[in-house]
């Protein structure tokens, strides 16, 4: 017992935990707060707080799916477009069901499990980077939902906007249990021997596979989830805005990979985790908040994602050749 327990910690060190780039995230969040308690005394109270936990809650479940996919090495392109589907298919399903919002979900979720399992499996069949499948696999999906609708689609019925408005002593329930869907899942990660093999996959992909790791199981796995996580946020945002568009998830697909490289995940895959993914949602969500009250225009927000992704990248390459 005690040996097992000495390896799984120095698991979590080499993996989970190989720098300190979750403090500098940390500590810019706090550097943040105080930039916008400068900016405005709105920005630091409790209800605004509020606000940005809410706010980050679509772009926290789609980075979640997305970490687990850079864990093994790869990336999932298709993120975005699944998104624009899902929303699109819940709220013009629900509409022509008369409200039947459970069967649009269950259809919508049965999709996202099966565009999950595809990507997988071609990315094992095909031996390519899956850079190049999901890339594919979004424009056929996108091209696919255009083909359904050329705009806004459908609405959802009365009551499905509390999946994304809803709160229980002010505080917003859909985020809040995406937050402990976090926790899970970093648990998952540390103490399960499939999220272990995530992990070892990315880390030496050929050397996994030659000491008997499930190689394949694992990469349908991530694939499967990342869209599952896709789906999800596609039906949140069909109920935050009422309504599914064909291009709603268009911006996710970038967004998705900023949290993941600025909470610490290396792109090539074996170290990182889910915690400094979300550390990097809230750096993010409070850095657009900041953005807001500054009143500087919206379109700002893309650009500032971009250095960020641009440095953290950088960031990333350096730690790499550390640590090798």
């Amino acid at each position: 017992m005690h040996s097992h327990t000495e390896g799984r910690a120095r698991f979590i060190r080499r993996h989970v935990a190989p720098h300190g780039v979750g403090y500098i995230v940390a500590g810019l969040i706090v550097v943040l707060f105080v930039a916008g308690a400068s900016v405005s005394d709105r920005f630091s109270t409790l209800s605004n707080l509020l606000n940005v936990h809410q706010q980050a809650t679509g772009l926290a479940l789609v980075a979640l799916g997305q970490t687990l996919a850079i864990l093994t090495g790869g990336i999932d392109l298709s993120v975005g477009s699944l998104i624009s589907v899902t929303a699109t298919l819940t709220s013009g399903l629900s509409d022509a069901t008369q409200g039947e919002w459970g069967m649009a979900i269950a259809l919508a979720l049965g999709l996202s499990v099966l565009v999950g399992l595809a990507n997988g499996l071609l990315v094992l069949w095909l031996r390519v980077h899956p850079l190049i499948v999901t890339l594919g696999m979004g424009a056929v999906l996108q091209g696919g939902i255009l083909y359904y609708a050329n705009g806004p689609a459908g609405s959802v019925p009365d009551g499905f906007d509390a999946l994304a408005y809803g709160r229980y002593a002010n505080v917003p329930v859909t985020a809040t249990i995406v937050l402990l869907l976090y926790l899970c899942v970093s648990y998952f990660m540390r103490n399960t021997r499939l999220g272990r093999y995530v992990y070892l996959v990315g880390d030496d992909d050929n050397a996994s596979t030659l000491s008997g790791i499930p190689h394949k199981r694992v990469i349908l796995f991530v694939y499967t989830f990342s869209s599952l996580c896709a789906g999800l946020t596609g039906i949140y945002l069909a109920s935050q805005f009422g309504s599914g568009q064909p291009y709603l998830g268009v911006n996710y697909t970038l967004a998705s990979i900023t949290p993941v490289v600025v909470g610490g995940t290396i792109l090539s895959g074996g170290r990182g985790g889910v915690i400094g993914t979300l550390l990097g949602v809230y750096l993010l969500s409070m850095l657009n908040n900041l953005i807001n009250f500054a009143g500087v225009p919206s379109q700002y927000q893309l650009i500032v994602q971009g250095i960020a992704i641009i440095a953290a990248v950088c960031v990333n390459v350096q730690q790499k050749r550390r640590l090798a």
